[in-house]
């Protein structure tokens, strides 16, 4: 009977998963089956994908000290409900976008791929700042505890290098992920950009 209730336990950590992600040194990238869709329409899905572009929903997710930008970008001086990404949600199942804002240690790699895993999809991830990205100043020999990449784990759409970075350079980031969608830089503008 413990043994049962062990396995079952099992099933659901995915601390092998990272692990294996990991050792792996190369990036993770995704099985093209997972992410096709049964029936394809262009027209819907460019409609599909200028309203996704618009409606970010992002995560509450912050590691470090890059997590104080990104609380910055949400207040009224940023303001990055005027580009689509409205509020940060406390819930995986009710966000499209995590963004990695931090350190990301061996410890906390399960949960970050936990977390990813109950998105809904489509699903897009930015990383932001350098430990993210590769790790940063705690990449050495002697700090085996630290994930370098955070695209070692799962697949990242947008990096945003900084130590840490500004929140206009995450704006930035969610400017490049809109472009990335949709094929332009403003998809619904709220101001004629400068030319």
């Amino acid at each position: 009977m413990g043994e049962e209730k062990k396995s079952v336990l099992r099933v659901h950590s995915y601390a092998e998963l990272a692990h294996r992600r990991e050792e792996s040194g190369g990036l993770y990238q995704p099985d093209a089956a997972e992410e096709q869709p049964i029936i394809r329409l262009d027209l819907v899905e460019n409609i599909l994908n200028l309203c996704r572009a618009n409606s970010l929903w992002p995560m509450t997710f912050g590691l470090a000290c890059c997590a104080i930008e990104m609380m910055c970008l949400g207040m009224a001086r940023f303001d990055m409900s005027r580009y689509g990404a409205e509020v940060f949600r406390p819930s995986p199942r009710q966000c499209d976008l995590m963004i990695v804002a931090g350190t990301v240690n061996r410890k906390m790699a399960p949960a970050l791929i936990t977390l990813y895993e109950q998105m809904a999809a489509p699903k897009w991830v930015i990383a932001m700042g350098n430990c993210a990205i590769s790790g940063g100043p705690f990449a050495v020999r002697e700090n085996y505890n630290v994930v370098e990449g955070v695209d070692r784990l799962i697949p990242v759409d947008v990096h945003v290098p900084g130590c840490p970075p500004r929140p206009e350079g995450l704006l930035e980031g969610i400017l490049k992920l809109q472009e990335k969608m949709t094929g332009t830089r403003y998809p619904f503008p709220q101001f004629k950009p400068p030319r």
